[in-house]
């Protein structure tokens, strides 16, 4: 360890084979392992882990509790927030057009955001962003921005799933009327339906089936498989969703609890209230989702930060 950092040797650890560079920020708790180097402008919070043959750049921000395994490199431009978890052999990349000796004026930012979960070999491409508490599966390519709590896998990364909040595996999918969800509110609707030789008829009535006065419907359609639509909360407006065609799986999060529902037939609904953060995705290709809603199109009733939404939900009530 170099010397100049005698002085706060006792609040953290270093390997006699590691080396903290003289300026490198160190918090209190954290270890660093052999044969790790930290540049003078890191900055690492405290409890961290450094395992082995880790390299840490200048301008890197490393929050509290984050682990990161051997053999990474973390180059400029990469911030880790709180409690992140980097997989062995992790490749970040900051340059889209690398040359050698040849540098850009300033490097793409990548932020791996609260909680998230990166596993081994995978490889983030300069400038996204890993949403707060999302997994990164092993191996996968991450080629665009990783939405909160989300699952991915593949080349390219692909959505497959959402964390259930209250364990460490993915949210399982649930589709039967009489399911209790966990998200304050919301519930499965069962639709009333007609079938007879001239076709089929599905049939909802306000204050029986529907729970509100609908003022605008809209329909979703032809959406790519891999494609999220959603991923917003309304402030007063209220939902109702059913998929008259195919299916589509929802995901519905009330900051606390969350729940993956499966439409899948006419003959099923879902009740979504105000304040509730919402994302449909696994298209099927034929799948015709409606919507209505208890208001009028307003762009200020979205919530589309989710950040934002935590905000809302999490701030003392008058």
């Amino acid at each position: 360890m170099e010397s100049e950092l005698g002085a706060v040797a006792d609040s953290f650890f270093v390997h006699p084979q590691g080396i903290v560079e003289a300026g490198a920020q160190i918090g209190p708790g954290s270890r660093v392992w052999a044969f790790a180097h930290i540049l003078p402008g890191a900055v690492i919070g405290a409890d961290c882990n450094i395992c082995d043959q880790v390299f840490i750049e200048n301008d890197v921000q490393v929050g509290d509790r984050v682990t990161i395994k051997s053999g990474v490199q973390l180059w400029d431009g990469i911030t880790l927030e709180d409690d992140v978890f980097i997989g062995p052999n992790v490749a970040f990349t900051n340059d889209r057009f690398p040359r050698s000796r040849q540098y850009p004026d300033s490097f793409l930012r990548t932020r791996v955001r609260t909680g998230a979960s990166i596993g081994a070999n995978a490889t983030v491409l300069p400038g996204m962003t890993i949403g707060q508490s999302a997994m990164v599966g092993a191996g996968a390519v991450v080629t665009h921005d990783v939405s909160p709590n989300a699952v991915v896998v593949g080349n390219p990364a692909r959505v497959v799933g959402f964390v259930n909040p209250s364990s460490r595996e993915p949210l399982v999918p649930v589709s039967a009327p009489d399911t209790q969800l966990n998200v304050a509110g919301a519930r499965i609707v069962p639709i009333s339906t007609v079938s007879e030789g001239r076709g089929s008829l599905s049939i909802a009535e306000v204050q029986r089936q529907l729970p509100f006065d609908p003022k605008r419907y809209f329909a979703v359609y032809q959406v790519p498989a891999h494609e999220l639509r959603g991923e917003h909360a309304h402030r007063t407006q209220h939902q109702f969703l059913t998929c008259v065609h195919g299916s589509c799986n929802v995901v519905l999060d009330d900051a606390f609890q969350r729940d993956e529902i499966v439409l899948s037939s006419p003959k099923t609904g879902l009740y979504v209230p105000c304040l509730i953060w919402g994302i449909q995705y696994k298209y099927s290709a034929d799948a015709v989702l409606l919507v209505l809603t208890s208001g009028t199109y307003d762009p200020a009733d979205y919530v589309r930060s989710y950040d934002e939404f935590l905000l809302l939900k999490r701030q003392p009530q008058s």
